[in-house]
């Protein structure tokens, strides 16, 4: 069946050719789509968007656990060409993928194990469309990363702490981005506190900037809810 006017341009990529091909097929027979297909390789993707004018790429991330660069493909995609939609078709609705998938630059995620393949098509319209897919289960999984924030637990070789509680809060709120300012209003502090703790800090971790102290929660840390970092805190903390 021929593609309509204003058909959405829809690439799939996918290194598995035969289910490439039923995909392909089955997405031809709706003249709201124009379709075409490529391997799932940033090249192959590439020259198919430099050829075609496409709003959507559905891109099958199935074996993302056994292929992680598929992960990381998505990503540099998302950096090139921010203006494609991107859908992932997942095995099954994982924690960990779910949430990898939507920071890479996924707008929809898709398991036909779970939705049947009228719904992959109302996906295709809904990201057109600037709107986000995901399900019930999907969304708790994101809406669980956006309320935890990153902490930091330092030992040293015996095993004792290195920074206070309070000290980890400050290391929690400055990694989420605040400033000194903000940091003081979260915790009821002074300001001129703040900066006093961040010294402490930089002084036993070793480190001499904000810039460092965040990249070393953000390879050093575990999240906690974000409740923990609520403000009117015990003023027993250290």
């Amino acid at each position: 069946m021929a593609a309509a006017a204003g058909a959405t341009g829809v690439l799939i990529a996918d290194s598995n050719q035969m289910q490439s091909q039923l995909l392909v097929s089955a997405l031809r027979r709706r003249p709201e789509f124009r379709v075409i297909a490529c391997p799932m390789n940033f090249e192959a993707i590439e020259s198919a968007l430099a050829a075609n004018r496409i709003h959507v790429a559905i891109m099958n991330a199935n074996d993302a656990s056994k292929e992680p660069h598929h992960m990381t493909l998505v990503r540099r995609l998302h950096l090139t060409h921010p203006e494609v939609a991107k859908i992932l078709l997942l095995e099954s609705s994982d924690r960990e993928a779910v949430v990898n998938a939507f920071r890479s630059g996924a707008r929809g995620l898709f398991c036909f194990a779970e939705a049947p393949f009228r719904l992959l098509c109302k996906c295709i319209q809904s990201v057109r469309q600037g709107q986000v897919w995901a399900n019930a289960e999907q969304l708790r999984y994101l809406l669980e990363v956006v309320t935890q924030v990153p902490s930091l637990r330092v030992v040293n070789v015996n095993g004792k702490k290195l920074l206070t509680p309070r000290e980890e809060q400050v290391v929690a709120l400055v990694a989420d981005g605040l400033s000194n300012r903000q940091v003081a209003r979260e915790l009821r502090l002074s300001e001129h506190t703040v900066k006093k703790y961040l010294f402490r800090i930089f002084d036993k971790l070793g480190i001499s900037s904000r810039v460092e102290l965040v990249l070393y929660a953000l390879s050093h840390g575990e999240h906690r809810a974000a409740e923990w970092v609520a403000a009117g805190a015990s003023p027993a903390l250290g």
